[in-house]
């Protein structure tokens, strides 16, 4: 069960112990100030920390998957198939300098250093679920910024009614781009007023860290009550279209994946069952909550749709 404003729980129970006791020195020497990521090496970055605010507004208080098991159990399949593939070959990914085209319907397209990205924007920590197809699902405390805020500083205009993510496509570094398992590079969109629910974030960072490669680094999107492939990684594109864009899951398998990848319960996969997942790190499997318990947040956004139609 959700609780947006858990006022009464102390960080202790629901984040790594180490973890929290490096936060509090933190904010101990820093009074609480909201610095920019450290933009370094591959080595660096593994080492370094992150500087960010607590938002329990939008966190569930359900018990954290540990690290290892958040970053070494994924879908990348720019990496490869397997769950595992990602953790053992994501290190050959080269992550600075990066760079986020933005083009489109917008007054302000360009190509903007990961730098600039950042700049503006404060970081801050959401604890979210995220529940992919294959029936099991984590709680992630994720490290990063609203997308609405970025969306914001580059003024979309009034034709802009969707907005489209774009993979980075660099076969000799993400190795399972060499086989054609999907069409390269990954693509994911949303609707618009999606990409404005404030729920919806751009993510540089999990567990007081910057974002592992395996996990999407440097910046991925998260979208927590849509199924984890929409939360598409390695972001070097964002654009603003007047139409539906293609999303890489639609156009591989149209019968099965949709444009808008709610997660519901009461729609089974063709291959399978969406009533129930399992937790990673758990035995038993738990009932599948609709808009995967973000029902409060997000079911306005689709008052009068057929959910089976548009799936």
């Amino acid at each position: 069960m959700l609780i947006k404003k858990p006022a009464d729980i102390k960080s202790s129970e629901i984040t790594d112990e180490a973890v929290y006791m490096r936060r509090r020195e933190f904010m101990q020497t820093t009074a609480g100030l909201a610095l920019l990521p450290f933009i370094k090496t591959a080595t660096a970055r593994a080492e370094s920390s992150l500087h960010y605010r607590n938002n329990k507004e939008f966190s569930t208080t359900e018990k954290l998957t540990d690290y290892n098991s958040i970053t070494t159990y994924n879908n990348f399949y720019e990496f490869g198939t397997d769950k595992s593939s990602p953790a053992k070959y994501a290190d050959r990914l080269t992550t600075s300098p990066w760079s986020v085209v933005i083009d489109g319907e917008v007054a302000k397209p360009g190509r903007y250093q990961l730098e600039d990205i950042l700049n503006p924007h404060s970081l801050e920590e959401r604890i979210y679920r995220l529940r992919c197809v294959e029936r099991w699902s984590m709680v992630v405390p994720w490290i990063g910024f609203s997308l609405a805020d970025l969306i914001k500083r580059f003024e979309p205009t009034s034709k802009a009614k969707y907005v489209q993510f774009t993979t980075l496509y660099r076969p000799k570094e993400m190795i399972g781009q060499q086989r054609s398992v999907l069409e390269w590079p990954y693509v994911e969109g949303l609707r618009m007023d999606e990409a404005m629910n404030p729920l919806t974030m751009l993510a540089i960072g999990l567990y007081g860290k910057p974002m592992p490669k395996q996990n999407g680094a440097p910046i991925r999107l998260v979208v927590p009550w849509k199924y984890g492939y929409k939360s598409i990684k390695s972001i070097v594109r964002i654009s603003f279209t007047e139409k539906e864009p293609a999303t890489s899951w639609n156009l591989s398998a149209p019968s099965e994946y949709g444009f808008y990848s709610n997660v519901n319960p009461n729609v089974d996969h063709p291959r399978w069952s969406q009533r129930k997942e399992r937790r990673i790190g758990e035995f038993l499997r738990r009932e599948t909550l609709m808009f995967n318990g973000y029902a409060e947040q997000v079911a306005h956004l689709y008052k009068g749709m057929d959910l089976r139609k548009y799936y």
